[in-house]
């Protein structure tokens, strides 16, 4: 303990020293105006004043000198995602990476006009901007799909294939939050990225927005590069689903309603599972094609599960690539938003958005759930908080509707249900994404 008071103190006294020097020397050299003033140091001088000239140079590199109050809100941001990951277990494995991101995108950092740090996310060349590359040209989110398609067991959707409807219903929150979008003054291709945040699918909003609102021309339209404060908004309301969705369930669902009781599943052949992936591929695709690198691979790891063949490589899909991608995603996720990219107006809108369509998503499967019922007979009836599992939040959206369901009913489990509209969920926003695409590139 001893030990660690000191090693403490040592710490606090060496950074109380170079604030000291910062501000002796800054202000004994007339530098406090800014750093740009610098820049014009001489460095080959040996005398006294150079050694101080240097001592004050190194200090004008120094976060604690170059840090804005945007570094340090969104320093804290990290710091928050950490904290709710650990203290709460909210989706550790993204809001870890992703914090530990979104500091190290903010560590404040001065670039003088001969000296390339090459540290940035941003700064060509280095290694942060490398791993970014994966983001920029949506390599990452189709190893993720290849991941959770070989994690992913379809059989609750092929036993009882009318709870797909409820995957598609919960689209609808992707095109409202389109026109919203377009009504609060983002163009085209920007609304359409941000749209896909209802889907509360991580991987597809980064994959979107990396084609349609990276800071690029796109048919004649200058888009800003919004793929940071989109994917954190996405991975955000993802992490935050056992939050967000159970008041929504409760206000548009009865007593009653909760408590039917749906028939189990029905047991599905090997056969069935094997055809579903490649009848799924082809289907799919056909009908959106610009979503083939997102469908293309989760149907391929599914049916590298499902084929009993390939079991070694199912194993990396779903373990070892998964988690490398997964890393490597959430860190760089969270470095693109530094304070002056992710502190905008743009931004706030974007997470406004993000949270009125993922509302919307949730309210819209569980309507039309209600909706179907009228149709069914008393046996075949579905309990509406299924339909709450159409977003694409796999599997903690499915987690969430059986923790409602035993609430009321403690023998009333209903996961299996729920995965069917859940899994359908990601193959809707997929192929939403698609859409989107085909209409706006």
């Amino acid at each position: 303990m001893m030990n660690l008071q000191r090693k403490a103190i040592t710490v606090f006294g060496i950074v109380a020293i170079l604030a000291v020097l910062n501000l002796l020397f800054f202000q004994s050299n007339g530098y406090a105006g800014g750093v740009s003033e610098i820049t014009t140091i001489e460095t080959t001088d040996v005398d006294s004043s150079g050694i101080f000239d240097g001592i004050a140079r190194f200090l004008s590199f120094t976060g604690f000198r170059n840090a804005t109050p945007g570094h340090i809100v969104m320093i804290l941001v990290g710091l928050l995602f950490i904290y709710l990951a650990i203290k709460y277990d909210y989706e550790p494995l993204l809001l870890i990476p992703i914090g530990v991101g979104v500091i190290l995108g903010n560590v404040p950092f001065f670039q003088d006009g001969g000296v390339n740090l090459q540290v940035g996310i941003y700064q060509e060349g280095s290694v942060l901007n490398y791993l970014y590359y994966g983001v920029v040209k949506g390599i990452y989110p189709p190893l993720i799909f290849l991941g959770i398609g070989a994690m992913t067991d379809f059989s609750s959707l092929i036993s009882n294939p009318r709870l797909m409807l409820l995957g598609a219903a919960a689209q609808v929150g992707i095109f409202l939050t389109f026109i919203g979008a377009i009504y609060l003054g983002f163009n085209m291709q920007e609304a359409g990225a941000i749209g896909i945040i209802g889907g509360a699918d991580g991987p597809t909003a980064i994959f979107l927005s990396s084609k349609l609102a990276n800071g690029n021309i796109i048919n004649g339209v200058q888009t800003s590069n919004l793929i940071g404060p989109i994917a954190i908004a996405a991975y955000s309301y993802m992490a935050l689903v056992p939050v967000i969705q159970p008041p929504i369930m409760r206000l548009l669902t009865g007593t009653k309603e909760r408590l039917i009781r749906m028939k189990p599943p029905r047991s599905v052949s090997r056969q069935e599972k094997i055809f579903f992936p490649i009848v799924g591929l082809i289907l799919t695709t056909f009908i959106s094609p610009g979503a083939l690198p997102l469908l293309g691979m989760l149907f391929f790891g599914n049916l590298l599960k499902e084929s009993g063949v390939t079991r070694r490589l199912a194993d990396t899909a779903r373990n070892s690539l998964i988690d490398i991608v997964t890393i490597l995603l959430g860190l760089t996720v969270g470095a693109s938003t530094q304070a002056d990219v992710f502190l905008t107006q743009e931004s706030i809108l974007i997470f406004i958005l993000g949270a009125l369509s993922f509302i919307v998503a949730t309210a819209g499967g569980i309507i039309f759930t209600k909706v179907m019922n009228l149709f069914l007979k008393e046996g075949d009836k579905i309990n509406p908080l299924v339909g709450a599992a159409g977003v694409s939040a796999v599997p903690d959206s499915a987690r969430v509707v059986q923790t409602e369901g035993l609430r009321y009913d403690p023998t009333n489990h209903l996961l299996m249900h729920a995965m069917a509209p859940n899994v359908s969920g990601v193959i809707g926003s997929a192929v939403a994404a698609g859409v989107m695409m085909s209409f706006l590139m």
